[in-house]
């Protein structure tokens, strides 16, 4: 076995101040989901193609904002408009694969808003840095869906 891959399974929930639709209408639109998918300032998050259905494809660049040097591919697997979104992706740098994850993301009626739960499996083939950042980085864009919902 590869002693540079790992495994790791997060689990993620947020509660958003906005109804199932509008939460699902943030993750659904390629524009908004980049807005809140960038962690940070200094970091970017391009979509070079964008097809949400399923079986579609996004394509994507991610990094620093000076240098996005991750690729990624996610292809949906199931959509279930305001319940549930499932992908799969796979990341690369220079060619290379660094890591394959599958997420599942439901949306579940809570108060007078909506429960996100986002489970992320990661395999990463680098050791575990991509699974840290993996990490770090959904529980920033997370935080910032919150906050663009409640504007």
């Amino acid at each position: 076995m590869d002693q540079q891959m790992k495994q790791h399974t997060f689990v993620f929930e947020r509660l958003c101040n906005a109804g199932k639709e509008r939460v699902f209408n943030a993750m659904a639109d390629p524009v908004q989901r980049a807005s809140w998918s960038r962690p940070s300032e200094s970091a970017a998050f391009i979509y070079d193609s964008a097809d949400f259905r399923e079986g579609g494809q996004d394509v994507f660049r991610c990094g620093s904002r000076d240098n996005p040097q991750y690729t990624g591919t996610a292809t949906y697997i199931s959509i279930v408009p305001n319940a549930r979104i499932v992908w799969c992706e796979v990341v690369k740098s220079a060619g290379h694969i660094l890591a394959a994850l599958l997420i599942t993301t439901s949306l579940e009626d809570h108060d007078e808003g909506t429960r996100v739960q986002m489970a992320v499996q990661i395999t990463s083939f680098c050791g575990d840095a991509m699974a840290q950042g993996t990490e770090t980085g959904t529980n920033a864009s997370l935080d910032n869906l919150v906050r663009l919902l409640s504007q």
